[in-house]
């Protein structure tokens, strides 16, 4: 079976206590891991302030992982999502060859330089 690269990036419920965050973030691991998923990355950001309030809070524990699935895993990742009470948003994007390559790059640490810092002149 064909699998495909996706990035997913979500929110977990900022009140909660690091073991129980640990145990969230561990609980998408197995998820993925359960439906012959490959994990390439799991990125903790840690807790951010929210652009917006969602359910009443103002900041949440980011966590961002890349993964290799089956195509089907979208529609179970995304009823894993809403029926997690801790999970407050998440985003799921399917990369194409153009976000591959850009992802290569950044991995090996070669991504052009787009724009330079220009010294301010006094």
């Amino acid at each position: 079976m064909k699998t495909i690269f996706y990035e997913v990036t979500f929110i977990i419920n900022p009140v909660l206590e690091e073991d129980q965050v640990k145990e969230v973030k561990e609980g998408f691991e197995s998820f993925i891991k359960e439906r012959k998923a490959e994990i390439d990355e799991v990125d903790e950001w840690g807790i951010k302030r929210l652009a917006y309030e969602i359910d009443g809070k103002n900041s949440g524990y980011y966590v961002n992982a890349y993964f290799h699935a089956p195509g089907t895993i979208v529609s179970e990742l995304e009823r894993y999502f809403k029926l997690q009470d801790n999970i407050l948003r998440n985003i799921i994007l399917k990369y194409d060859n153009k976000m591959l390559k850009h992802r290569e790059l950044q991995k090996k640490g070669k991504l052009p330089v787009i724009f330079s810092e220009i010294p301010e002149e006094e």
